[in-house]
Formats: C-alpha cells, sequence, structure tokens
C-alpha cells in the first residue's frame, strides 16, 4: 500500500476564483450568498445562490474552447490549472500513463441542455448545436482535464448526487494508494444555478424561501427552512509520497482513510437514525486505522434543510459515539451555498 498526500489545489467558488480568495474567505466567515442574478427569478419561491462572481473563463481557456464548454466545464479547468501551478507538476517529467482523472459531477451541463432544448423548440433541430453532446456529459470534464495535461491513466466522473465529488476524492485516493497511478487529479464541479434545476429543487420543498442572503443558509440553526444552491469547483492533485517527495513537492496533507455506504432508504431522505452516514464514517476511520477519539474536526454535509442536519447529527452521534462530543463540526455551505 502506497502513501497519498495532496500536493495542489484550485477553487472556483461563491466566495473567490483562487485558492488563497477561498481560504481567506471562509476564515474570515465571508457570506458569498446573494439574490440570483443568472436569470430572473419572478415566479420562483427561491430567490438566493451563491453564485459564482466576475469569473472570466478567458483567463485559463482560449475563447474559442471556452465557448465549446459548459460553465461547469470552465470552473473545473480553472480550478485544475491552479491546482497545477500549485503543486510545481511539470507534466513532461512525469508519467503520464500513471497519472489519472477521477472527478465528481451530479448534474453536468444543465444549462447546455436548457439553451439547446430552446433551440430545438424555437428554431428547429438544425440549429441544435453539434457541441451540445460533448458540452453537457459530465464526463467530459475528466476528458477536457487529461487533453489539457496528457493524463492517460483511469479517466471518469463518478456521479452520486451530492456525493459525487467526495466519492471522487475516495477513488482517486485508493487508485494512487494501490499503486496504478502515481498523481490524480480528483474532485469536481457543478453550475446549475439556471431556471429548470432552480424550479427542480423548488418544486421538491428543498430550497430555502429567505430573502436575506445573511440568513438563508444556516446550518443547524433551529429556524433553517431549506439549502440554498450553489456553484463552482474545487479540485486536487494527489499524489504517490515517495514520488512527490522525489520532486521536492510542497505537501498539503496526507490522505489515510475513506468510507462511503448508502442508506438503502429512500430517494431523496436519509435515514432518520443516521445508520447510512455513520456507517461511512466507521469504514472510514477503520480504513485509516485510527480510533474515533482521533478525529478533531468533521466538515459536515450540513445542508441547512431540517432532515439533513438531525439525521446526520445522529449518524455522527452514532459512529464517534462519546468522543462525538469532542469533535469540532461546521458546514462551510453556509457561507457558498450547497455546490451540489
Amino acid at each position: 500500500m502506497k502513501r497519498v498526500v495532496i500536493t495542489g489545489m484550485g477553487a472556483v467558488t461563491p466566495v473567490g476564483n483562487n485558492l488563497e480568495d477561498f481560504w481567506k474567505a471562509i476564515k474570515s466567515g465571508k457570506n458569498g450568498i446573494t439574490a440570483v442574478t443568472r436569470f430572473d427569478t419572478e415566479g420562483f419561491p427561491c430567490k438566493m445562490a451563491g453564485e459564482v462572481k466576475d469569473f472570466d473563463a478567458t483567463e485559463y481557456i482560449d475563447k474559442k474552447e471556452a465557448r465549446r464548454m459548459d460553465r461547469f466545464t470552465q470552473f473545473g479547468i480553472a480550478a485544475a490549472k491552479q491546482a497545477i501551478a500549485d503543486s510545481g507538476i511539470d507534466f513532461d517529467t512525469v508519467d503520464l500513463d500513471r497519472t489519472g482523472v477521477i472527478v465528481g459531477c451530479g448534474i453536468g451541463g444543465m444549462e447546455t441542455l436548457e439553451d439547446q432544448h430552446s433551440a430545438l423548440l424555437n428554431r428547429g433541430s438544425s440549429r441544435v448545436s453539434p457541441f451540445f453532446i460533448p458540452m453537457m456529459i459530465p464526463n467530459i470534464l475528466a476528458g477536457q482535464i487529461a487533453i489539457l495535461t496528457g493524463a492517460r491513466g483511469v479517466n471518469y466522473v463518478t456521479v452520486s448526487a451530492c456525493a459525487s465529488g467526495t466519492n471522487a476524492v475516495g477513488e482517486a485516493f485508493h487508485a494512487v494508494r494501490a499503486g496504478t497511478l502515481d498523481i490524480a487529479f480528483t474532485g469536481g464541479a457543478e453550475a446549475v444555478v439556471t431556471p429548470l434545476a432552480f424550479a427542480g429543487f423548488c418544486s421538491m420543498k428543498a430550497m430555502s424561501t429567505q430573502t436575506d442572503p445573511e440568513t438563508a443558509s444556516r446550518p443547524f440553526d433551529k429556524n433553517r427552512d431549506g439549502f440554498v444552491m450553489g456553484e463552482g469547483s474545487g479540485i486536487l492533485i494527489l499524489e504517490e509520497l515517495e514520488h512527490a517527495k522525489a520532486r521536492g513537492a510542497k505537501i498539503y496533507a496526507e490522505v489515510v482513510g475513506y468510507g462511503a455506504s448508502d442508506d438503502a432508504y429512500h430517494i431523496t431522505a436519509p435515514a432518520p437514525d443516521g445508520t447510512g452516514g455513520a456507517l461511512a464514517m466507521q469504514n472510514a476511520v477503520d480504513d485509516a486505522g485510527i480510533a474515533a477519539a482521533d478525529v478533531d474536526y468533521i466538515n459536515a454535509h450540513g445542508t441547512s434543510t431540517h432532515h439533513n442536519d438531525l439525521f446526520e447529527t445522529r449518524a455522527i452521534k452514532l459512529a464517534l459515539g462519546d468522543d462525538a462530543y469532542n469533535v469540532k463540526i461546521n458546514s462551510t455551505k453556509s457561507m457558498v451555498g450547497h455546490l451540489l
């Protein structure tokens, strides 16, 4: 078993379009939630979103190529380029056959889907873009990162709703730890602040109807009334420890355990007793070879919905027992919203 470390990071978020700005904003408690600007919310019961602001794709991507990418892919490529620069990796000197891409995306090119469906209905089939399909499919992000870097190793996208990005990190961790990859791009991207996606989540009664951005997303607060949709991307570079040390890489952290499970309960609601989430946490602790008492921080899913926050709390207590009361817990969705 190989040891796995993080050597590069990039971020495009509602509170900052690069790693430094994002981290400063998170530490200071900056709120990136505002009234929706990407479309007219007249008639929508939900008005707030965590939108990425002042993002210029052409800072990272050729203008012509950017037009052939959905917004979620643009975010992912920008974050990947940031991670490359942060890592200091020279992709002309590494084994590209042992460099892979495993990233997460729950929905994919929703904005492209809506635009092209409108073109079909209003202007006919001949006006549907030949780039429609490759712009829309979720796995295009992994493909574009591979084209960018020349990575020829394993390449796919995990699609598991809100867990997509975390599942991607876990699978990339397993690939490097097993010795099949030296380097893996991982993380996730999403951009579905669009009328159709908003309408769907509003109809599910899942999103907050607050109109004050300061109180719309408040995980674990007794007055929470739903999640606030966000968008953005976070990309990590995972690297085998000795490979990283050999090139003198900056090492942020070591990844030591990963756990995954499912509730087998309902299409949207978590299991009320928290057993599904607890199993994933217990699996991660066991995989890492540590004890529950060794866990000192949990970045909770913390969606600001009644059922998630209640049942997730039960899951943490079930997984960690009495040690749960000594762990620091918060949810960054209070500042960036739910990036799906």
